[in-house]
C-alpha cells in the first residue's frame, strides 16, 4: 500500500514498504492544457529537447534533484520546463525516472501548449508562463562614488586626490565585505549540504538494516522458550532461523533498559560503520510496537565466559587457542581506538561479551554502552560511570574519567582471567587478595606458575609466552592510567619476544575492597547503565 500527493509547491509520499530508492513504481499521472501548440511537431521536438537536458542537470545537481530551463519556439515563444526527483535517489534513478517520465508526453500531451507528468519518485512540468521561483541572488554593488564638491577656491589637486582616494577606499572595501560574506554564505551551505547528505546516509543505512516484526517472530517462532539461548539484565536472547535458512541471534532488549527510540537507532548506526574480523557484524534491527530488537549472526560457541569459567569445557582452550583469542581482542580494541573512522571507547569489556565463532576466534560484542570520541578528543569526564565492577579502572570509578586507557585496562583483567581460568569477581583468597594483586605479587616473587590454570600445564606449552603475557596483562592494569600502554603498544608486544618489557607497578584493586554487594545493589538501582557481572552476563549476543 502505497500513495503519492501532489500540490503546486509539493508532495507528500507515505508506503508500507520502504519508499527510498524504489524506483520500480512505474505509477503515474498526466494532465495536459487544452491549447495546442502552432506546429505541433516542432514544439513537441523542442520540449523534448529542452526536458533531456534539464534531465542530465538535475541527475547530477547534487542532493536537490532539481532543474529548470527555457526554450524558444517558432515566433519566439518561449516555454519553461522544471524536473525533479526526489533526493534520496541516485544519479542514475533520477535519470531513469524523468525519461519514463517523458515518455509520457508522446501519449498524453503532444502538441500541448503545458503539462505535468508526477511519478511516485520525479515530475516535469513545462508551461507558456513563468510557474516557478528561481531568482539568483547577486552580490549587492558598492554604493556609488559620492559626487565631485565643487571647489571654489583653495588647491583643487589636492582635494581632488583625497576625494579619489576617499572613493577608491570605499569601492575596496565595499568589494571586500561582499566576497566575506559570499564566502560565509558558500560556506554555510557546503555545511547544510554535508549535513544533509550525512542523514540521508543514515536514514538509507537504517532502511537496509531494518528487520519487519513478522519477519524477527517467523524466526524465533514468537519468541519461544526453546529458542532462549541467553538472558541477563539487558533482556534475553533467541536462536532463530530465517526464509532462506541463515541462523541469527536475536538479542531482544527489555522495555526498561532506559534507551530511548533515538538512543537505539544511534546504536545501530554506529555498529553498522564498524568492519572487523574481532567485532561481531550487526546484521539488522527492529523497531516496532514498543520492541527493540538486535539481529546478529549466530555464533554457536558462545561467549567466552561460558568457556573459561566452565570446569569441563575450559579443557576445550589450550593455549593456543586462548593466546589466539587474547591477541583478537588486542586487535579489535586497536581497530576501535585507532584503526576505524571512529574513535570509540567500548567501556563494557568483559569474558561475556567476547564472542567465539566456529574457529574460536574472538569477536568483541556489545557496544550499549560504547562512547564515540569527538574528533581530536582523547579523554574526559562524566557524572554517570557505566561498565561492569571488576573490569572498570579506578580512575573511572572513582573520578569519571575517561580514555582509551579505560579499555586497556579492561583488557588487562581479561587476559589474566584467560589465563588463570578464574573470575575477577569470584576470586579471592582467605587473605582477602584479589585477582590482579595476586598475580602482582606471584610475578614479583617469582611464582606465577601458582596462579596458570593447570589446563595449561598439562601440555607442551611454552611457560615462558604464558608468563610474558602475564606480565603484558601487569602493565595494562596498572593504577596511573599514564603508565598504561596504548593497544598499538600491547599488540606490538605480543607480537614479538624480543622487546623489553617495563616492570609493572602495583595494580590497581580498590573498588573490591571499597564496593560491598549491598553499594553494588544500590549503585545498579540509581544507575541501569551500571552492572554487576552476574547480572549482565549472556549466554549469546550482548548489546
Amino acid at each position: 500500500m502505497d500513495s503519492a500527493v501532489y500540490y503546486d509547491n509539493c508532495m507528500v509520499k507515505y508506503s508500507n514498504v520502504t519508499v527510498l530508492g524504489k524506483t520500480q513504481i512505474k505509477n503515474f499521472i498526466t494532465h495536459a492544457s487544452p491549447n495546442n501548440a502552432t506546429d505541433g511537431a516542432r514544439f513537441h521536438q523542442d520540449v523534448v529537447k529542452l526536458f533531456e537536458n534539464l534531465t542530465a542537470e538535475a541527475a547530477d545537481g547534487g542532493l536537490l534533484k532539481y532543474a529548470t530551463g527555457t526554450v524558444i519556439g517558432p515566433n519566439a515563444t518561449v516555454t519553461y520546463g522544471l524536473v525533479q526527483c526526489t533526493p534520496d535517489l541516485s544519479n542514475q534513478q533520477c535519470t531513469n525516472c524523468l525519461e519514463d517520465a517523458v515518455g509520457q508526453l508522446a501519449k498524453c500531451c503532444y502538441g500541448k501548449t503545458g503539462a505535468r507528468v508526477l511519478l511516485p519518485l520525479c515530475n516535469l512540468r513545462y508551461e507558456a508562463n513563468r510557474f516557478y521561483n528561481d531568482v539568483a541572488v547577486l552580490p549587492p554593488r558598492p554604493p556609488p562614488p559620492p559626487p565631485p564638491p565643487s571647489v571654489t577656491g583653495g588647491k583643487p589637486k589636492n582635494l581632488t586626490r583625497i576625494v579619489s582616494s576617499i572613493v577608491i577606499t570605499t569601492a575596496a572595501c565595499a568589494i571586500i565585505a561582499v566576497t566575506i560574506c559570499n564566502l560565509a554564505i558558500f560556506r554555510k551551505k557546503k555545511l547544510l549540504q554535508a549535513s544533509l547528505e550525512s542523514k540521508i546516509t543514515e536514514i538509507s543505512i537504517l532502511e537496509f538494516l531494518e528487520y519487519s516484526l513478522d519477519t524477527v517472530l517467523a524466526a524465533t517462532n514468537d519468541f519461544s522458550e526453546d529458542n532462549k539461548i541467553g538472558e541477563g539484565g539487558f533482556g534475553s536472547v533467541y536462536k532463530g532461523e530465517l526464509e532462506d535458512g541463515r541462523l541469527i541471534a536475536v538479542k531482544r532488549l527489555s522495555r526498561d533498559s532506559g534507551q530511548g527510540e533515538q538512543q537505539f537507532k544511534n546504536e545501530v548506526l554506529l555498529v553498522a560503520k564498524l568492519h572487523h574480523r574481532n567485532l561481531v557484524g550487526l546484521l539488522g534491527f527492529c523497531l516496532e510496537e514498543k520492541e527493540r530488537l538486535l539481529i546478529y549472526d549466530y555464533l554457536p560457541n558462545s561467549s567466552l565466559d561460558k568457556f573459561l569459567f566452565d570446569p569441563t569445557k575450559s579443557a576445550l582452550l589450550d593455549w593456543e587457542k586462548r593466546y589466539n583469542i587474547i591477541e583478537g581482542v588486542a586487535r579489535g580494541l586497536l581497530y576501535l581506538h585507532e584503526d576505524s573512522r571512529l574513535r570509540i571507547l567500548h567501556r563494557d569489556l568483559k569474558a561475556s561479551n567476547v564472542l567465539l565463532d566456529n574457529d574460536m576466534n574472538a569477536k568483541i560484542t556489545d557496544f550499549g554502552m560504547a562512547r564515540l570520541f569527538k574528533p581530536n578528543e582523547t579523554q574526559g569526564n562524566t557524572g554517570r560511570v557505566v561498565g561492569t565492577y571488576g573490569y572498570m579502572a579506578p580512575e573511572y570509578v572513582m573520578h569519571g574519567h575517561f580514555s582509551i586507557k579505560l579499555d586497556v585496562f579492561s583488557f588487562g583483567v581479561l587476559v589474566l582471567e584467560i589465563i588463570t581460568g578464574q573470575s575477577n569477581q569470584n576470586f579471592q583468597q582467605e587473605d582477602g587478595v584479589y585477582l590482579l594483586s595476586y598475580a602482582w605479587k606471584s610475578w614479583r616473587d617469582g611464582t606465577l606458575a601458582n596462579i596458570i590454570d593447570p589446563v595449561l600445564l598439562k601440555g607442551p606449552n611454552s611457560l615462558n609466552d604464558i608468563f610474558r603475557s602475564v606480565h603484558i596483562a601487569l602493565l595494562c592494569v596498572q593504577k596511573n592510567a599514564i603508565d598504561r600502554p596504548t593497544m598499538s603498544q600491547v599488540v606490538l608486544m605480543l607480537g614479538s619476544s624480543s622487546l623489553t618489557l617495563q616492570v609493572p607497578l602495583e595494580p590497581a584493586f580498590f573498588y573490591h575492597s571499597t564496593i560491598d554487594a549491598s553499594k553494588e545493589d544500590s549503585n545498579r538501582s540509581e544507575s541501569p547503565l551500571v552492572s554487576v557481572n552476574d547480572v549482565t552476563n549472556s549466554e549469546m549476543v550482548p548489546r
